[in-house]
């Protein structure tokens, strides 16, 4: 690779990092062709970009901006192949890795950065793929705003008929 096309990717990587809230660095060296194909057409299928990476170029990168965001603990995984998935959704790479790992042994998780928070290691990917989306908390709190109203709209409700019934009752009586 001359030169010049290092420093274009070092810096197409450094605007990648920079505007990331949320990406993870994998191995998924041991996956054949066909499988490597398989697994960017579901990162493909759910927005998620994966780049395979020199490690030397993405710490470069990430030495750039790793004041603003922290990235100095990441410097350590960049070992052996390295490939980043780069998605909007935090949790959407753990789901895929999760489901592609019931077929094949890789990709493993080397490191996650999720919105300056950094999770090293395998072990993580339950947990990261049990976050749940900014979509699927904004519906949890719409679910919790319309259970409270919902009661009242029904207490009203019965309490109308309730108070109809009791009238009637009453008028009934009087004649």
């Amino acid at each position: 690779m001359k030169r010049e096309d290092k420093t274009k990717a070092i810096e197409e990587l450094k605007v990648k990092f920079q505007d990331a809230q949320f990406f993870y660095l994998t191995d998924s060296s041991a996956l054949t062709v066909a499988q490597v194909n398989e697994l960017r057409g579901k990162c493909y299928e759910n927005n998620i970009e994966m780049k395979v990476v020199k490690n030397t170029l993405a710490k470069k990168a990430l030495e750039s901006v790793a004041e603003e965001k922290g990235y100095a603990a990441l410097y350590d995984v960049l070992k052996g192949p390295t490939s980043v998935l780069f998605t909007d959704t935090a949790n959407a790479p753990a789901k895929i890795i999760e489901e592609f790992r019931k077929e094949h042994d890789k990709p493993v998780l080397k490191a996650a950065y999720i919105d300056s928070s950094i999770y090293i290691g395998d072990e993580h990917v339950k947990a990261l793929a049990a976050l749940k989306s900014k979509e699927e908390l904004i519906g949890d709190v719409i679910l919790l705003l319309q259970s409270p109203i919902k009661t009242v709209i029904g207490q009203l409700q019965s309490g109308g008929q309730t108070i109809a019934g009791l009238v009637k009752t009453l008028s009934e009586r009087g004649e």
